[in-house]
Order: C-alpha cells, then structure tokens, then sequence
C-alpha cells in the first residue's frame, strides 16, 4: 500500500510517519524533503516538479518489491493530482491523511521543533492555500492529539 501523510509544516507528518512505520510490516519511508536536499540552491517553485517526479519513481520502486510505502509530505490539490495521476497503475491501495491541526497551535513550537520565521510563513501559506483541508482524503485534527493517538487513528483505517 502506498500511505501519504498530508498536511504543513509543523503538523507531525514525520513523526506519525515514523510511528506507523514501526507498527506496518516491510515499511518504506520516503521524505520528499530529502530529495530536495540534492538541489538546495533551486527556488523551492523549480524544485518541486523534480522532487515528486523523484518521488514517484522511488515509491515505484518500492511499491513493485512489496514496500508499504509511507510518503509525509505537504500536497496541495495539483500536487495530489500528479501524484495519483503517475501512480494509477501501480497495484497498491492508495491512502492518503492529512492532518490538519488548527493554525495557532502549528505556529507553535511543538516537542523538539523550533520554528523559523520561514517555516511560519510557509505554514500560513499552507493553510491559505488549503493543504490542511483538501477535497481528498481524510482529514484528522490533531492538535489535542498525542502522535501515537494519531498514529492508531490512520493504521485502524489502513
């Protein structure tokens, strides 16, 4: 099966992703963010048609081994769209969960995480933008949420 966790900056993608990733058999983890890595230097608008169609591929790669793939990343509808568009004929189930805590409490420093200046603008962005709310999937309000309640919400859906 391939499983997005949808939502902003801030929301807990990665942490619920690594959650699941230890209660799913024959996970596979892929953070977006990580390809972007390889292209830091390029405006965020270039670099990110080249990071999902990275991101396709490798999925791929993993869906035809057997992987539960696990993809945390912030999509929007266009995004979303690619996505599922370049992923139709992979034989797997696709999920996809977004959460969507409210925007004060996003703007916060939550557990480790101390947010920049950037990282707030991009998160009220997100939120203007509607990624904590789309037309697809399912939409969970963690922000009174410990992760590992979050987790168990998505897995019992699976």
């Amino acid at each position: 099966m391939i499983i997005f966790i949808n939502g902003s900056i801030n929301s807990g993608k990665s942490t619920i992703s690594k959650l699941l990733s230890q209660k799913i058999e024959k996970p596979a983890v892929v953070e977006i963010d990580s390809l972007s890595e390889f292209i830091e230097w390029m405006p965020i608008e270039e670099s990110v048609p080249i990071n999902l169609e990275n991101a396709v591929a490798v999925i791929r790669n993993f869906a035809k081994r057997n992987f539960n793939v696990i993809v945390p990343y912030p999509l929007s509808q266009k995004n979303y769209d690619y996505m599922v568009k370049k992923l139709k004929d992979v034989e797997e189930k696709i999920f996809v969960f977004t959460l969507n805590p409210k925007l004060e409490a996003i703007l916060k420093n939550r557990g480790e995480r101390k947010l920049n200046d950037w990282e707030r603008k991009r998160i009220e962005y997100h939120y203007a933008k509607g990624i904590n709310s789309p037309s697809f999937g399912i939409i969970i309000d963690n922000t009174n949420q410990i992760p590992e309640e979050t987790m168990n919400i998505i897995f019992n859906k699976l």
